[in-house]
């Protein structure tokens, strides 16, 4: 969503629709800057491009060096990898295209769901190295595109920007001298609404159930324990510091009790349930509509 009275810049990468909006319009440089870190992050996280770095661990055993910011990324993983009892993992790729959700987009399932290897059996995350033991189809989607909203910002803050709204399809952080409104969408009707919340300098993800959905009950939020789609919290808003933290969160949420994750991470949250119960934080800075 665009702010309001800001320029905007608009753009797709991957895979996904992006709007940047600055009170000036972003000088050519700046705009090649930005299409060039989302360009970097495709190369080096995506699952759907053969010419990724982690496409080679897919082809074989082996190890691969990702940009300096792999080391946060696979810390943010590792912990909710913890907290989730395996549930959610960044090994979860496996499992998505045993369903369909695959490079080729068939959005066939190959066969019943298959659970995602234990990460201490197959996986090894060291700072920007990542190994494996075997074969992996590695998916960072949980938490990758808010880390990109995040390095735009920090992109955008280099040449001198402090005021911005990064906005990743519905991922987004925000910087100005006032809130922007944000509607939260319906999880079964995406042109209404079911809430408003303000945002200022902080960062706002949502996970719905409903986002990247095929067949009958399959969409893109698998406990990987099982590798079946979650079946009991259909959509999750996320209010953090970091976008990446605050992507993350939003699916951890699918997967964990709020009251663990608050033990490690400063965050306010929004659960609603398939029986359409909504649960919040006390500190969720938003309104839910009647």
């Amino acid at each position: 969503m665009p702010h309001p009275g800001w320029d905007s810049f608009s753009f797709d990468g991957i895979g996904t629709a992006w709007q940047i909006s600055t009170p000036a319009p972003l000088a050519p440089a700046v705009r090649t800057r930005l299409l060039q870190a989302v360009e970097e992050y495709d190369v080096s996280y995506s699952r759907f491009r053969p010419d990724s770095r982690i496409a080679e661990l897919a082809r074989a055993a082996g190890t691969v060096t990702l940009p300096d910011h792999a080391e946060r990324l696979g810390s943010v993983f590792r912990t909710l990898h913890r907290l989730s009892g395996g549930s959610m993992t960044p090994l979860v790729g496996g499992s998505l295209e045993q369903l369909g959700y695959g490079a080729d987009y068939a959005l066939v399932p190959r066969g019943p769901a298959r659970p995602a290897p234990p990460w201490e059996d197959v996986l090894h995350w060291e700072g920007s190295t990542v190994g494996c033991s075997e074969p992996v189809v590695l998916d960072v989607g949980a938490a990758g595109k808010g880390q990109l909203v995040d390095l735009l910002a920090e992109t955008l803050r280099a040449d001198g920007i402090a005021h911005y709204l990064v906005d990743g399809s519905g991922d987004m952080i925000h910087a100005g001298p006032s809130p922007l409104r944000v509607g939260l969408e319906h999880p079964y009707d995406p042109a209404q609404a079911i809430g408003v919340v303000e945002l200022g300098d902080r960062a706002l993800c949502a996970s719905a159930s409903n986002r990247r959905a095929w067949g009958d009950g399959l969409h893109h939020v698998l406990d990987a324990t099982t590798g079946r789609p979650v079946d009991t919290v259909v959509a999750t808003w996320t209010m953090a510091a970091s976008t990446l933290e605050a992507d993350a969160l939003a699916t951890a949420l699918f997967l964990v009790e709020p009251r663990l994750l608050e033990e490690e991470f400063e965050f306010d949250w929004l659960r609603v349930f398939s029986d359409g119960r909504a649960h919040c934080s006390q500190g969720f800075e938003g309104a839910l509509f009647t």
